[in-house]
């Protein structure tokens, strides 16, 4: 899948993959929806932001899950 609004510059955030080249990075997007967050407040919070930006760091962040296995622990 393409990705029109996550850029990735290594002269930027360290490389880390941002919100169309701003220096908000995807994982700060996801992590505010993971905190509970609404886009309301998220777009509050960082007025260069907009509603398709966080749907699409929320894709992204699927994809990412999806294309790497994560350590978990068990339960038994």
């Amino acid at each position: 899948m393409k990705y029109a609004r996550i850029t990735v510059n290594p002269n930027q955030m360290g490389g880390v993959p941002c919100i169309r080249g701003l220096r908000i990075p995807v994982a700060t997007v996801v992590g505010m929806v993971a905190d509970g967050m609404a886009e309301e407040e998220i777009l509050k919070a960082f007025p260069d932001l907009e509603r398709e930006d966080i749907r699409e760091a929320l894709q992204y962040a699927a994809e990412a899950v999806r294309e790497r296995e994560l350590p978990l622990v068990n339960i038994t």
